[in-house]
């Protein structure tokens, strides 16, 4: 689970993904004219993303809060309008690349995700923006190598109405067939529909859907459940319709299949993502 803490949190490294990225960005040669590494001047510190494993040390993050779209499904109506990425191989003074949402979008998300989607080792950016008319789609950015701003390269569609949201379940190869896939459940609070896409030529193109599924519950600064690999395949962990029985989805063959894993509770998620459910 990936808790969304009010953006007034103190800048403090706490997540265990990037406590030696805090220590090792209390940089000993800050670029000239860098007063402190990009991510800790943010006012949504809770939204950095994991470190990034490969090469380039990339992390992403939002900032600019706004309240302009007020759905507050994520337990407040402070959203994001701007998104960064820092890389140690930017060329770009402190080695920031940003993109800035017009008026009519914001990030409605817990925190971007970086995932490698076109096998060249190096991330995009996955991330949940909002129109104020549309709702919420997946979108992806690119991180130019050559420093300049992060750029969008494909979408999911807009669901089409306002205030109505989907919750990512995450990215990785979920039949085996060596292209990685995206999961979200598209609005976990009324269709509960387990969505698979996958980039194909600049595309997002749907792979399966399955309903009955949810992972988020309306007010919740998390999203329930995530991906696992128990030595013999990703797997999507979710909770039912209903919240009575944890849920483990695969894509195989290019259909999903679900299974009840046991009765639902926060440590039962727990277990299953460790495989130990």
């Amino acid at each position: 689970m990936a808790p969304r803490l009010p953006f007034r949190a103190l800048r403090r490294c706490v997540r265990g993904a990037w406590i030696g990225l805090c220590v090792g960005l209390a940089w000993s040669g800050v670029a000239i004219g860098c007063t402190a590494p990009a991510h800790q001047t943010t006012q949504m510190p809770e939204s950095l993303s994991n470190l990034w494993p490969g090469p380039g040390g990339s992390l992403a993050w939002y900032d600019g809060p706004t309240t302009r779209y007020a759905h507050g499904v994520l337990g407040d109506t402070i959203e994001a309008t701007q998104l960064h990425a820092y890389s140690e191989s930017a060329q770009t003074l402190c080695g920031q690349q940003s993109f800035v949402l017009p008026d009519e979008l914001v990030f409605e998300d817990t925190a971007p995700r970086l995932v490698d989607l076109n096998s060249d080792g190096l991330p995009e950016i996955v991330v949940v923006q909002s129109h104020q008319r549309l709702g919420a789609q997946l979108a992806i950015y690119e991180i130019p190598s050559n420093g300049e701003a992060l750029r969008q390269i494909a979408a999911t569609p807009f669901i089409g109405r306002p205030n109505r949201w989907l919750a990512p379940i995450g990215a990785a190869d979920l039949d085996g067939d060596g292209s990685v896939e995206i999961a979200y459940i598209d609005r976990p609070h009324l269709a509960r529909i387990l969505r698979v896409w996958r980039l194909v030529d600049g595309v997002m193109v749907e792979v399966a859907t399955l309903e009955g599924l949810t992972n988020h519950r309306i007010g919740e600064d998390f999203i329930t459940g995530g991906l696992r690999n128990c030595g013999d395949g990703a797997e999507m962990i979710t909770a039912d319709s209903d919240w009575s029985q944890v849920m483990a989805t695969r894509l195989t063959g290019g259909t999903l299949q679900t299974r009840a894993l046991g009765r639902f509770s926060a440590d039962a998620i727990t277990s299953a993502l460790a495989c130990a459910l």
